[in-house]
């Protein structure tokens, strides 16, 4: 994409699960109050904070994630959890169309609403592929898991305003 610069996250080191967690709550909390670089860019990293509704409990879920763009331009989150066994609750969630028909994107500057969408097949390959070319290190957590490490992209449906 013209005047986009590499996404590529180098020397970056994976948190253990629980440290994600602890580190993922006082992200969300940061997110929600700041408009700053040094909130919104982590390890060359930019990050959405998403709102999901708990498909189980009807609560309101917020998680900040990470996101690479596609080569359209548009933000694709990845459910690695850093090689967990299990799915991250967030995107088990997103599956859950009933629960979360759309969801609520907060990014750097601005809001909007989106049908997430789960890639598959030849368009998973093809994303994930170029993904790795920029972050080598979700290669590691899929040698990690026996699951395919989901692929969600977050299109802008309509405005958050």
């Amino acid at each position: 994409m013209p005047g986009v610069t590499s996404q590529r996250s180098s020397d970056f080191t994976t948190p253990t699960r629980d440290e994600i967690v602890e580190i993922s709550a006082q992200h969300v909390a940061l997110l929600e109050t700041s408009d700053d670089d040094s909130a919104w860019v982590c390890v060359n990293m930019h990050h959405v904070l998403l709102r999901t509704i708990g498909r189980r409990s009807g609560k309101e879920h917020k998680v900040a994630l990470p996101f690479w763009r596609d080569p359209n331009g548009v933000r694709v989150v990845v459910g690695s959890f850093a090689g967990a066994e299990k799915h991250p609750a967030w995107f088990l969630n997103i599956a859950d169309r009933e629960a979360n028909p759309e969801v609520f994107v907060r990014v750097q500057g601005g809001t909007y609403w989106s049908v997430p969408e789960i890639l598959e097949g030849e368009e998973y390959d093809a994303t994930w592929a170029a993904m790795l070319a920029d972050r080598p290190h979700y290669a590691d957590y899929q040698v990690k898991t026996e699951r395919k490490i989901p692929l969600v992209r977050l299109v802008e449906t309509r405005s958050g305003g």
